[in-house]
């Protein structure tokens, strides 16, 4: 899925975008972004032939809709958006990106609400958070027949293991501790 890379390391601050443009991690999920920054940051992803999976809802300073999508998308050209929003996921996939959902298990509702967007847009993939409760990353899969990545709250290599699994194909941590243990 991500050439085999299954550790997907977030980042939060720009002191681990530069570690991590340094490391052997190839696809490097960007969840905390001004505006400003995001031509330099994929400049310098690019340099190093790094593939940018940027968080649309979480960049300050853009308004994350399907016009801020169609920027990124023409702009930064990243190698996917993660949302919990369609238009921007379907900017996504129209664009040829990566359209990765993002589930929060909150509850019930949010469980169904999420299931229905996944079937309206069809994303490539979904991040189901937290990535901790096993049980409920198998079923979500199973549910949407679309392939899991997950994150959130994992802080150890049996957690890691355990989503891995439940079936999900990837872990998202800005944990630095977790980035080199597979």
């Amino acid at each position: 899925m991500f050439d085999g890379q299954t550790i997907l390391p977030a980042i939060k601050k720009m002191k681990d975008f530069e570690k991590v443009l340094e490391s052997n991690y190839t696809y490097i999920v960007i969840l905390d972004l001004h505006i400003s920054q995001l031509v330099v940051v994929s400049k310098y992803a690019k340099a190093k032939k790094k593939k940018l999976l940027l968080h649309a809802d979480m960049i300050q300073g853009l308004k994350s809709d399907k016009y801020a999508a169609e920027f990124l998308c023409q702009t930064v050209r990243p190698a996917g958006l993660i949302s919990t929003r369609a238009d921007v996921l379907k900017t996504a996939k129209k664009n040829g990106l990566l359209a990765i959902q993002r589930l929060f298990l909150l509850d019930t509702i949010a469980l169904e609400t999420s299931y229905r967007l996944a079937d309206k847009v069809q994303p490539d993939l979904i991040e189901v958070l937290p990535g901790v409760v096993p049980d409920l990353i198998k079923r979500v899969q199973t549910a949407t027949g679309i392939s899991i990545i997950t994150g959130g709250l994992i802080e150890s290599k049996d957690e890691i293991d355990r989503a891995l699994a439940s079936g999900a194909h990837a872990i998202t941590t800005s944990r630095q501790e977790l980035w080199d243990i597979n």
